[in-house]
């Protein structure tokens, strides 16, 4: 076949049409592992605590998983505080449910110091839910140190993403 004026220009009209409708596809996204709409935040950070719910998964509707920490701190912020009040009144209507909670730490430091401060971290969650009333019976504590990151870059973000503790559903 040989390729005239015309027959050129029709094929590369239709080149052009067909690029222009792939880029107007919209690819579905995948809310499997994505927070409700009704849910989500913006992120940032707060005196140095990275906060958000780019990295958070939910416990329940609306009841994020976990809790974020300042660099080299166990002490709960009241973003922190917030959060975990949520699981409790979760847990409370859920009496028959059990849950470990998992400390964890960014990368710097020594395997050894970052399993104790993991461990600081999820027995800071566990106290604040029994002061909320969760009995201790029904939750554990376990800690990761820095063998288990959400985020494996080492810069500030990542770090901060890394210092969380996260309360798992056991039962």
């Amino acid at each position: 076949m040989l390729l005239t004026f015309k027959n050129l220009n029709r094929l590369l009209v239709l080149s052009f049409a067909a690029l222009i409708l792939a880029a107007c596809t919209t690819t579905p996204q995948d809310t499997a592992s994505t927070p409700s709409s009704s849910s989500a935040s913006k992120v940032e950070v707060v005196d140095g605590v990275y906060v958000g719910t780019d990295t958070v998964e939910m416990l329940a509707v609306d009841v994020p998983d976990r809790v974020f920490f300042a660099y080299d701190s166990y002490s709960l912020t009241s973003a922190a505080q917030a959060t975990l009040a949520k699981q409790a009144k979760w847990l409370k209507a859920n009496g028959s449910v059990t849950i470990a909670i998992e400390g964890h730490a960014d990368e710097r430091g020594t395997r050894e110091y970052n399993l104790a401060l993991g461990d600081r971290r999820a027995n800071a969650a566990k106290d604040y839910l029994m002061t909320q009333g969760i009995s201790a019976s029904r939750i554990t504590t376990i800690s990761f140190g820095k063998e288990r990151p959400v985020n494996s870059a080492s810069n500030n973000k990542a770090w901060a993403q890394n210092r969380r503790s996260v309360t798992v559903r056991t039962n």
